[in-house]
């Protein structure tokens, strides 16, 4: 026990002896990321490997030079900063931060470049939230293209009007001020519309003012109803359709399907053009000889709905005449009285005279009419229908045909004009005929005649137009002839509209 005291003292000085310290290497590392790490958070303010926060993409048009850290502005109030930029193609892809105080952004935001000096540098980013209306903008989400704008450059002024093109526009001064006051030629009034002969372009244009005060009128009534009702109708309109073609784009496979589903669908009609045609002939009869029919029918309605009154007491005893077995003859009694069985008698004897003058009135209109409508069809309808037309675009069989070919040729149309079958005839616009057209009149000011040019002269109308024939609801239809659908009217007539000079 007398040598501890000795031994605690002699490890006390050990210790102070041997006391750890780091080395110069340790100390070296610690200097090197207190120096490369302190300065990195103080410029970025950004500790590594965590996130931003709310982040967005922007994609501009061009590659403005947007510095990391620039602001991100809503209505003048900072409220983020750019984090990155990289290229995508000839465009630029911004990521930016918004805080708190400049959510939330919505799905038709709009992002602008914009120079914090006059003399260029300095860019920020313009942020509009967009409409209220519109959802919200998730985080890592991109404002597209059609939603962004680039600030003008001092450079892209400077270069805008350089020598070639100075020349260029002094050319082309020149060269419309010698168009407003040159006096056309015969040869050059030869192809121009009547008003216009033999006045120099500026008394044209003199001429057209007179239309302008109606023509700015309405324009202006159109340009006011697309600005909508409300504030920005019209951008949520364009992103509206935007979004819409978007779809239709995304689903071009099954939109294609549509159009060959269709086109499938009007072939089966054309397969059964003959019962197809039969049908609407015979709907509009069938339901004009049965209004009789209908209005008897609507007469025993009254007595019938009494019955469905009066039944309810007898239907409100039918769970106890199932339930209980042994009652049923007792129940059976007052369910035949004259309040229950007795007035259902009654009131079927108040609709049997109602029935029998439906089936009566079905008897003396009704068939007779189908029958008049049989000798029509077999005698007069379908045997106008089988006639061929003799034309020079006849098809070579029966008319009725014709008409049902329409929807064949209207989906070879809407197919690129690839389908089987003939194809629609049209003349476009364009060409060395100029061609008017009179309405019928005789004299005619020279604003009442509509001009148009062709390529070639109109030959003729087939089939010539002509007035309603005279209505005989007296005569019966299938005492008439068949009409000749090769008759005179049937034949080619004079054009119009007709040339006014080649």
């Amino acid at each position: 026990m007398s040598r501890l005291p000795e031994r605690d003292t002699r490890q006390g000085a050990s210790n102070r002896r041997f006391k750890w310290r780091p080395s110069n290497a340790l100390i070296a590392i610690i200097f090197i990321l207190i120096f490369t790490i302190g300065p990195y958070l103080a410029f970025t303010g950004h500790v590594p490997f965590t996130s931003y926060g709310y982040e967005l993409h922007a994609t501009f048009a061009n590659s403005t030079n947007v510095a990391l850290n620039s602001p991100v502005r809503v209505a003048g109030v900072e409220v983020g900063k750019v984090i990155s930029t990289s290229r995508d193609g000839n465009a630029t892809t911004v990521t930016f931060t918004v805080d708190g105080s400049g959510q939330p952004i919505h799905d038709d935001a709009f992002a602008s470049i914009r120079p914090r000096i006059f003399l260029e540098g300095n860019f920020f980013i313009e942020l509009d939230p967009g409409s209220p209306s519109a959802p919200d903008l998730d985080s890592g989400g991109t404002i597209p293209i059609s939603h962004t704008s680039t600030a003008v450059q001092l450079d892209e002024v400077l270069t805008a009007l350089q020598s070639p093109t100075r020349a260029d526009l002094s050319r082309f001064l020149a060269s419309y001020g010698e168009a407003l006051t040159h006096k056309p030629t015969a040869a050059e009034d030869a192809t121009q519309l009547p008003e216009v002969k033999g006045v120099t372009g500026a008394g044209a244009l003199n001429g057209a003012l007179k239309y302008g005060g109606p023509a700015g009128r309405y324009s202006s009534q159109v340009t006011n109803a697309l600005l909508g009702t409300q504030q920005k109708d019209l951008s949520r309109l364009v992103a509206g359709a935007g979004r819409t073609f978007g779809a239709l784009a995304y689903r071009e496979a099954d939109l294609k399907g549509f159009i060959d589903n269709f086109n499938v669908f009007t072939g089966a009609l054309a397969a059964q053009s003959t019962n197809l045609s039969t049908t609407v002939k015979l709907l509009a009869p069938t339901l004009s000889t049965a209004h009789a029919s209908l209005v008897s029918l609507n007469r025993t309605l009254p007595p019938l709905r009494t019955y469905a009154i009066e039944l309810t007491p007898a239907v409100a005893e039918l769970p106890g005449l199932i339930s209980a077995s042994k009652p049923w003859l007792a129940q059976v009694r007052p369910l035949l009285s004259g309040k229950e069985g007795g007035g259902v008698a009654r009131l079927l004897a108040e609709s049997t005279p109602g029935l029998a003058g439906a089936a009566q009135a079905g008897k003396e209109t009704t068939l007779p009419a189908i029958n008049q409508l049989s000798l029509c069809a077999t005698k007069v309808t379908v045997p106008t229908f089988n006639q061929t037309i003799n034309d020079r675009f006849s098809t070579g069989g029966p008319n009725y045909r014709e008409f049902l070919y329409n929807l064949t040729n209207f989906a070879g149309q809407i197919g690129n004009f690839d389908g089987n079958g003939p194809y629609v005839r049209v003349q476009g616009g364009g060409g060395s005929q100029l061609v008017g057209t009179s309405a019928g009149k005789q004299e005619l000011k020279s604003e009442e005649v509509n001009y148009a040019h062709t390529a070639v002269p109109p030959l003729g109308t087939q089939p010539q137009l002509a007035g309603m024939p005279p209505l005989k609801p007296d005569v019966r239809c299938y005492t008439n002839p068949a009409p000749d659908v090769n008759g005179p009217l049937g034949q080619v007539g004079a054009p119009s509209p007709t040339v006014v000079s080649p």
